[in-house]
């Protein structure tokens, strides 16, 4: 997914608790390496985790390319799934929810919740360091 500046304009600025610039940069820098690993034909569950979860906090949208043609579909919560807008109640209670799951696991996604859990930790708690590191 390549991101626009207007991609990050867009970003509520309630979502976060640190710097729209390092959050971007985060954000870039998980959308880049996913899509290599992807052309690669590889996935790190950890990664994804991250970047659905900046996709969530950003009020993105997403683009899916089916046969019968692209269709956008706004980012859902990396753990309810739910695809309501985020907002500071409902990170609150996603981010409770990754906890909850990082407990239980998620044995199919590898890495997933500790990636989602790094990302809301960091951006919504602004608590530890980036999940990954930019650049």
């Amino acid at each position: 997914m390549e991101l626009m500046a207007r991609d990050i304009e867009r970003v509520p600025r309630g979502n976060l608790r640190v710097p729209l610039v390092d959050f971007a940069r985060v954000w870039v820098a998980a959308e880049r390496r996913a899509d290599e690993l992807g052309a690669a034909g590889h996935v790190d569950w950890y990664l994804t985790g991250v970047q659905v979860t900046c996709r969530w906090l950003a009020c993105s949208t997403t683009v899916f390319d089916y046969p019968g043609g692209p269709v956008r579909q706004l980012a859902h919560a990396p753990i309810s799934r739910t695809q309501q807008l985020a907002h500071e109640e409902l990170i609150a209670a996603e981010t409770l929810a990754a906890e909850v799951r990082l407990i239980k696991g998620w044995p199919a996604r590898p890495g997933y919740v500790e990636g989602v859990m790094a990302t809301l930790e960091w951006a919504w708690r602004r608590s530890g360091r980036p999940p990954i590191e930019v650049d």
